[in-house]
């Protein structure tokens, strides 16, 4: 086959991220906690070695921005959504070249 569709059949790769615990930008009488067990997938091989990289970054940027959101912001599938498209936003920015094609959420606990 060609080397483009070589490349097409390549299955993503998925990498890890270490479990994030955060607090949320809420009440200051009643502090909001989030919990996120997340995987990045890159559409290349290639790529993987970057994202790894990148990870205390990736980490970095993640934590900031859960920080910043508030616990009504999380609520239902389209605060969820949201947070998936910053997320792959800001990993695609720090792991660039890498393109990042989805953030994947494995587990994902407000309190």
């Amino acid at each position: 086959p060609p080397p483009a569709a070589a490349q097409a059949a390549a299955p993503p790769v998925f990498i890890d991220l270490p479990e994030m615990v955060a607090n949320l930008n809420g009440n200051p009488r009643r502090p909001s906690y989030v919990k996120l067990v997340a995987r990045i997938e890159v559409a290349r091989p290639e790529d993987a070695d970057r994202v790894r990289q990148a990870l205390p970054r990736l980490q970095d940027l993640f934590q900031t921005y859960l920080r910043e959101m508030r616990p009504e912001e999380l609520r239902g599938s389209a605060g969820v959504y949201r947070l998936r498209e910053e997320l792959i936003a800001r990993a695609d920015a720090a792991a660039a070249p890498a393109r990042i094609t989805d953030v994947l959420f494995i587990q994902m606990l407000i309190q």
